[in-house]
């Protein structure tokens, strides 16, 4: 099954020379100049990734992403010559999965692209899985997290995670053994992992600072008690 791509880019050159790269991946890819014109291509178009940029004419990326991820998980990764550590905190805090500066390496792109994808086609091809936990339930098929029939909003490295310790309930995980699965990379910063589950026990948990799904076992990691999947 092919991939598709929207990237959000205003500047033309950058959007093409992206879109050309892709290409050789094979990757279709479309392209918006705006985040108005990205969420009315969404309403029309299924998509398997996005790339975005934050500086756009009218709404900028961050404000697109706050309202993207009310209603979707698909992954998103923010292209941006916007490179601060508060540009990259807010990225991920509005639901980014990936934050890239220019200039970048096409190349690069390209592969973190590649890797989003694999996993997420991974989920696609999984037999139908769906987990209840609390007031949860987790839809492996459908990617997505509802409490109560209503969408939790995850971006799609929170989904991998959490489905990680659901999929795998019972077992601890050190932050080093949740980057080699989620991330896939050799190398790069675990502190990333404490932040990821910070955010994911705020959307889950009565209590983050007390949890019940994902607790802390001093010298080992994280955990999700077995008990807790109905």
């Amino acid at each position: 099954m092919k991939a598709h791509v929207l990237i959000i880019e205003d500047e033309q050159e950058i959007a093409e020379l992206i879109q050309l790269y892709l290409k050789k991946e094979g990757i279709d890819s479309f392209l918006a100049d705006s985040a108005e014109k990205g969420m009315d291509f969404l309403l029309q178009n299924a998509v398997d990734l996005i790339l975005l940029d934050i500086n756009l004419p009218g709404k900028d990326g961050f404000e697109f992403l706050q309202q993207f991820r009310k209603t979707s998980n698909i992954p998103v990764i923010i292209v941006s010559a916007r490179e601060s550590d508060e540009d990259t905190i807010m990225g991920l805090a509005v639901g980014a999965d990936d934050f890239v500066s220019k200039p970048f390496s096409p190349r690069v792109l390209s592969a973190k692209v590649r890797a989003f994808l694999r996993r997420s086609l991974v989920f696609s091809q999984d037999e139908r899985k769906i987990y209840r936990f609390g007031a949860y339930i987790l839809d492996y098929d459908g990617y997505n997290l509802k409490k109560e029939g209503q969408l939790v909003a995850l971006s799609g490295r929170e989904f991998e995670i959490l489905r990680l310790f659901v999929d795998n309930s019972g077992i601890a995980f050190s932050p080093q053994d949740i980057y080699d699965k989620v991330w896939g990379q050799d190398y790069g910063d675990i502190s990333a992992v404490s932040v990821y589950v910070q955010r994911i026990r705020k959307k889950i948990e009565k209590d983050y600072r007390n949890p019940e799904y994902i607790k802390t076992i001093h010298g080992k990691g994280y955990l999700f008690p077995r008990e807790k999947i109905l």
